[in-house]
C-alpha cells in the first residue's frame, strides 16, 4: 500500500493554512489547487499517479479543508493570490507546474500572468470564472445595487449555520447528488475528507459558508484579459462538455492568450478531473 501526503501549514495574512505534500522533494514541484467549497484531498486519485515524477503539493485555500477560517470572511481572488505567492515564496518551489481546479483555476492564471518566470506549465480547468454573457449581466446592475445585494447576502449568510447531517453516510447521499458523475468511492473520499465531526456527533461540511458570497467587484475585465495575455508560459484550459462553465474557444475568451490550448471532456461536467479521470490523466501527463 503506499503511504498518503504529509501534512504542513504555513502563514499567510496571520492565517495558518495546511497543505498535503507527497513527497519526493528532489522531483520538480507540482501543485495541485482545487476550487470553491472544496479540499486539497479531492487530487489524491491524480496526486498518487503523478507523485513519482513530480513533487506534488496540494493545498487547502482560506476557508477550505484544514486551513483557518478568514476572520473578515475575505475569500477574493486577490487575497487567495497573495496565498498562492507566500506558499511558493516561503517553500521555494519557483519554478512551479500548477494544475488548478475552478476558484483555484482563476487564482493560477492571476499568479501565472503576475510572475510569468516562476510558472513552467499551467492547466486551469474552468478557471476563467463567468462566461462573458454572465459578466454582461452582473455589471448591467448598477455599483450601488450590486453593493446592498452583497450586503444583504453577507447578513444572510451571517445566521446561517453549517449544516449538519446525523451521519456520515448523509453526508455523503448530499455528495452524491452535488454530481452524478462520481462513482460511491470517489463520493465517499470526497465525503470523508470534506467534514468534521461536531461535539454532538454530527457532521458538518469543513468550508466557511461565506465562501458563497463574492465581491460586489473584482479587477476590471480589461486588467484580467491584460494579466491572461502577460503569462508566457504553456497553458492547457479544460472544459467539460455538460458543465455550466462557458468554452472560452467557443465565448472569445481564448484569444487573450498567447501560449493556450483548450480541450473539451465529452460526459463531463464541472469537476472534469473526476467525471473522466482516466482522460483527464492522459490529457494531462501528455500535456506535462
Amino acid at each position: 500500500m503506499i503511504a498518503g501526503p504529509t501534512s504542513h501549514s504555513f502563514i499567510s495574512q496571520r492565517l495558518r493554512l495546511r497543505y498535503v505534500d507527497w513527497g519526493n522533494p528532489e522531483a520538480p514541484p507540482l501543485i495541485l489547487l482545487h476550487g470553491g467549497r472544496d479540499h486539497s484531498r479531492s487530487w489524491d486519485w491524480a496526486a498518487q499517479e503523478l507523485r513519482h515524477d513530480w513533487h506534488v503539493i496540494a493545498p487547502d485555500l482560506r476557508g477550505h479543508g484544514d486551513s483557518d477560517w478568514s476572520p473578515d470572511a475575505d475569500y477574493g481572488v486577490m487575497t487567495n493570490l497573495y496565498d498562492l505567492a507566500q506558499l511558493i515564496h516561503q517553500l521555494k518551489l519557483a519554478p512551479v507546474t500548477i494544475v488548478a481546479h475552478s476558484f483555484g483555476g482563476a487564482i493560477a492564471l492571476r499568479y501565472a500572468g503576475v510572475y510569468p518566470a516562476n510558472v513552467t506549465k499551467l492547466v486551469a480547468i474552468e478557471g476563467l470564472g463567468s462566461s462573458p454573457k454572465m459578466l454582461a449581466e452582473r455589471l448591467a446592475s448598477p455599483i450601488d445595487v450590486r453593493i446592498r445585494d452583497w450586503i444583504d447576502r453577507r447578513r444572510a449568510v451571517s445566521g446561517r449555520l453549517p449544516r449538519r447531517y446525523a451521519t456520515l453516510e448523509e453526508a455523503f447521499e448530499r455528495m452524491k447528488g452535488e454530481n452524478h458523475h462520481l462513482s460511491d468511492a470517489q463520493a465517499r473520499h470526497l465525503t470523508i475528507h470534506g467534514v468534521s465531526q461536531n461535539e454532538d456527533g454530527t457532521y458538518s461540511w469543513k468550508f466557511d459558508n461565506y465562501m458563497r458570497v463574492f465581491p460586489p467587484f473584482e479587477l476590471p475585465q480589461a486588467d484580467v484579459e491584460h494579466i491572461w495575455r502577460a503569462i508566457t508560459c504553456p497553458t492547457l484550459l479544460m472544459y467539460g462538455a455538460d458543465s455550466w462553465a462557458s468554452n472560452p474557444e467557443t465565448d472569445g475568451r481564448a484569444q487573450h492568450f498567447a501560449t493556450a490550448r483548450v480541450v473539451l471532456l465529452e460526459n463531463a461536467g464541472h469537476w472534469l478531473h473526476h467525471d473522466q479521470f482516466d482522460r483527464f490523466m492522459a490529457e494531462l501527463r501528455a500535456f506535462l
